[in-house]
């Protein structure tokens, strides 16, 4: 973790950025997570030991960080935006029951020729699956 936490402050101190201790616990709860957190999540996790923190902090904190490209928002069918650290590339599992964001990979996906009609479109910068379905635990749970 606390090598994890150097390439952060490098990484702020290169995109111009101040070392904040609001910055700093933000990333560090994301860091542990691993359920990929909401700005509300986020907010019940780090409020007890950092009482005067507001979500409008943790907002602003979270869109310079993803600004700077240091985390990424994960977007699901709900409204809410989830985040985590920007890590080696990999894919997402979302289950549509209870939300929960599981992290895979699939070389397949990554490495397969692009279509054609994908090819002549443009430049592809990057390719990210999002599987939609319900999880394990929630597959015998009836709607």
């Amino acid at each position: 973790m606390n090598e994890r936490i150097l390439r952060f402050e490098s990484a702020l101190k290169a995109a111009g950025l101040k070392l904040t201790y609001q910055r700093l616990e933000i990333y560090r709860e994301l860091a542990k997570a691993d359920d990929h957190p909401t700005v509300e999540i986020l907010y019940q996790r780090l409020k007890n030991r950092m009482p005067t923190l507001s979500l409008d902090t943790i907002y602003r904190t979270l869109a310079t960080l993803e600004e700077h490209g240091l985390i990424t928002r994960v977007q699901t069918a709900e409204s809410q935006a989830h985040f985590e650290l920007t890590v080696p590339h990999h894919h997402h599992l979302i289950c549509e029951k209870c939300g929960k964001i599981t992290d895979f990979d699939w070389p397949a996906v990554d490495d397969a020729p692009l279509p054609e009609k994908v090819s002549c479109w443009g430049k592809v910068f990057h390719r990210k699956a999002i599987l939609h379905g319900r999880c394990l635990g929630c597959q015998h749970i009836l709607t």
